[in-house]
This record gives C-alpha cells, structure tokens and sequence, in this order.
C-alpha cells in the first residue's frame, strides 16, 4: 500500500492556508469585523462556550460591532468575556445588546498587529513545509519498498513542490493584504 497520497498533502496544505485565513480574519484593523469576536469564550450555563453559540454579532455601522445575546441572564457573561478575550475593546450594555465602538488603532499598535499577521504566516508556512516533508518521506518510503519507481518518486516530488510553492505563495499573499489593511487604516 503506497504511503503517499497527493490528495491528503493537498487538503492539509490547503488547512493551513485556511487556518491562516481564520487568524487573519481575527485581527483588528480598526473596520468593525464580526470574525474579531469568533475567539471569545463565555462563560454560560457551567461551561466555557464560543460566543456565537449564545449571541448574534453584527455590524451596522463601519466602526461600530453589536453583539445581540439570546437570554437575557447571559448578557453580563457575555460582556465580561469580550473584556476578557484581550481584545483591546470596551462593550457598553444597552438591554439585551452590547455595543462595542471600535477605537482608532495607534500607529504603534498598527505595527504590532502587522507583526502578528507576519508571525501568523510564518506559522502557516512552516505547517505547509511539514507537510511538504511528509509528503517526500512517502515517496521515499514508497520507492523503497519497490512500490513506485525512481521517476515516479521524483515526478511526485515535484508535483509536492510545486504545491508547496502554491500554498506558501497563498499563505504570503493573504498576509500581506492584511498587513497593507493593518498599515493603511
């Protein structure tokens, strides 16, 4: 049974773009973005719970988030867990919604949060050259135990990296969209 798998190697490449994406997402550019507050965690009925299993989040305005939670004995777990997520906002209670105003980022912070978004895709790279690395030990696997040939082996290390090129070239770019958003608010 031959080990590698053209497929998987894609699809795990492929996750960590996505993840990256995800991450990214997550990061503040001073536009009100409703995947800011995917991390958030609150504590509700016993347990830790993502705050979009309690709560609608929205955004009706560019720098405004409104965060319209279900029952109304949750609204101050709610608040004190986007005050707790570090997110660096303030959520203001009005009934059953919290609104949370995005502040202006500081050009300071604008150059931390484009470090981050770097460190992020440096991350997803080296998850993507990981794989990369699995991908070229089946193929040696496989041409040792006589499964495929040695043209075999290095025609399927060249379709690995030219994959790898793709994924890591897409995890860059994503990146820097971000970092350009991040620096040009």
């Amino acid at each position: 049974m031959a080990k590698y798998d053209k497929s998987d190697i894609e699809r795990r490449m492929q996750g960590a773009v996505e993840s990256l994406k995800g991450d990214l997402a997550g990061l503040r550019t001073g536009r009100a973005n409703t995947s800011l507050l995917d991390p958030v965690q609150v504590e509700v009925y016993g347990a830790m719970m993502p705050l979009n299993q309690v709560a609608t989040v929205s955004a009706p305005e560019p720098r405004m988030l409104s965060v319209q939670v279900w029952d109304k004995s949750n609204v101050n777990a709610v608040e004190k867990g986007i005050a707790h997520a570090n997110l660096g906002l303030n959520p203001m209670q009005d009934g059953q919604t919290l609104r949370i105003p995005m502040p202006d980022l500081t050009e300071e912070r604008r150059k931390e949060l484009a470090k981050v978004a770097g460190t992020y895709s440096e991350n997803a790279k080296i998850a993507i050259r990981n794989v990369r690395r699995d991908g070229m030990e089946a193929l040696k696997e496989d041409e040792k135990k006589k499964e495929i040939s040695e043209d075999d082996r290095k025609r399927g290390e060249d379709e690995v990296q030219k994959l790898t090129d793709k994924y890591v070239a897409e995890a860059e770019s994503a990146a820097q969209a971000k970092e350009k958003e991040i620096l040009t608010q």
